[in-house]
């Protein structure tokens, strides 16, 4: 077993999956993947069964009855890995907008010494390909945003390309979280923050999905708008 896996949430992602999985696994660093199906329509969990066959001790998989959010995906997919005692634990789309090569830069960065690093689109001025304007102003002041209500000092607060520790992931309640999307990004990196944990921004470049739809919603920037002020509510209650 690696001392590191990256778990991957899948929806409908056939077009994307298996070149994504021999990215990974192309790297010098050896990574276990996971993958968390959401039961997709288009055959992706089958593509992976497949593929574990060729990587029968690096690759698996976890499919879930439906379609139930990245944030659920990704907490099923951390609680996997903790019970699996990986020292390194990665959130990663499956979608090419993160770079899998970046992982060994990520991982770098933790075993340095951060107990979280992110790879940030706005760590070194606005690294976003493919974006149209909007989107990338959207994203860049819902950090600021996030920056003023929660004081947290990270310009990409919003990001989903991450390292964890398994410290980190063992000091949260994970059964706690519920949040989907943006704010699911958002709580994590903000309970690692009040935990007082070592959190790293690493530059990265982020490309837009060419293959597959894109999951974004109203619905989660609403719950990403809303959340940041539950969480810091909650923080000055002692709720958190």
């Amino acid at each position: 077993m690696s001392e590191g896996v990256v778990i991957i949430p899948t929806y409908n992602e056939i077009e994307n999956i298996e070149t994504v999985i021999r990215a990974v696994f192309a790297l010098t660093i050896p990574f276990d993947v996971l993958i968390v199906d959401d039961n997709s329509p288009d055959g992706t969990a089958a593509k992976v069964r497949e593929l574990q066959q060729e990587y029968p001790d690096r690759l698996f998989l976890e499919v879930r009855p439906g379609k139930a959010g990245l944030g659920t995906a990704y907490v099923h997919g951390f609680k996997w890995a903790i019970h699996r005692k990986y020292e390194y634990i990665f959130e990663m789309d499956a979608d090419f907008s993160h770079n899998p090569q970046d992982l060994e830069k990520l991982y770098a960065a933790c075993v340095k010494g951060a107990d979280m690093a992110i790879g940030s689109r706005y760590s070194n001025g606005v690294n976003v390909v493919n974006w149209p304007l909007s989107r990338v102003l959207l994203s860049y002041y819902a950090s600021v945003y996030v920056k003023m209500i929660t004081g947290m000092q990270i310009k990409d607060a919003t990001a989903g390309f991450i390292c964890y520790k398994r410290k980190v992931l063992e000091s949260v309640n994970l059964d706690r979280i519920k949040f989907v999307g943006y704010a699911f990004q958002i709580e994590m990196k903000y309970r690692t923050f009040v935990n007082g944990f070592n959190i790293v921004e690493v530059p990265i470049i982020f490309t837009d999905r060419t293959k597959g739809e894109s999951k974004m919603s109203n619905a989660i920037i609403k719950e990403a708008i809303t959340g940041v002020i539950r969480l810091r509510i909650k923080k000055m209650l002692n709720r958190l």
